[in-house]
């Protein structure tokens, strides 16, 4: 009976050390963070006065702007130092406003004009509505 006994003891250990090691360190494994997509703001900030963009008014009536040259105009020197987010979101709130003067336009040709008009570049996913 004492072998039986210990041969009891010695399985249920093993048995015992075999589900308890098992487990590692029992630790839950956690999932991986999905990379968020980079989206522009919902509602990006100007840091500029709207009413004074009025002068970028006259961007819209450039036809012939050497391709290169550095523009210089009231408009792009009010601009100066922001980023394109900024830029965009400053002009978009111009157009919408009406503060450039002209009654029919193209709301996304004339942001992307007057963006690259000062060296900026519109940002992608960027939507002026």
């Amino acid at each position: 009976m004492a072998t039986l006994s210990s041969t009891i003891f010695i399985f249920s250990l093993l048995i015992l050390v075999t589900f308890t090691s098992a487990c590692g360190s029992c630790e839950p494994i956690k999932p991986k963070p999905h990379p968020t997509p980079k989206v522009p703001p919902v509602n990006p900030y100007c840091p500029r006065d709207t009413l004074k963009l009025g002068v970028c008014g006259d961007l819209l009536g450039l036809v012939n702007v050497a391709i290169g040259s550095q523009v210089t105009t009231p408009c792009c020197s009010l601009l100066e130092g922001l980023a394109d987010l900024e830029v965009a979101a400053c002009l978009c709130t111009a157009i919408k406003a009406n503060v450039l003067g002209i009654i029919k336009l193209d709301i996304p040709v004339a942001l992307s004009a007057l963006v690259s008009a000062c060296a900026k570049k519109v940002p992608t996913g960027f939507k002026c509505g």
